[in-house]
């Protein structure tokens, strides 16, 4: 009998999305970092996808001359969701 995955039962730490997001600006050589207090503002936005995007226009608009806001928002996402589902076997 195949064993249940208790990893989508388990309870979250409050800070895993912030930390895996922080996982993620790393793999990709993004030299940006979530603080609690960064974190903090950003949650008045309804998605994660609005966070990163406002946290890219307003703090990082630089790169908008080289990428579109939607890919970058893109790579991070499966960064972060690659990131969060462990080792590959």
């Amino acid at each position: 009998m195949q064993q249940p995955d208790v990893s989508r039962d388990a309870p979250r730490h409050p800070d895993a999305d912030r930390h895996a997001l922080n996982v993620a600006f790393g793999e990709l050589d993004l030299d940006w970092h979530w603080d609690e207090q960064t974190w903090s503002e950003l949650q008045s936005l309804p998605s994660e996808d609005d966070r990163l995007r406002s946290y890219l226009q307003t703090r990082h608009g630089h790169l908008l001359k080289a990428y579109d806001a939607d890919f970058l928002v893109g790579a991070i996402r499966a960064t972060k969701a690659r990131c969060a589902a462990g080792p590959a076997r």
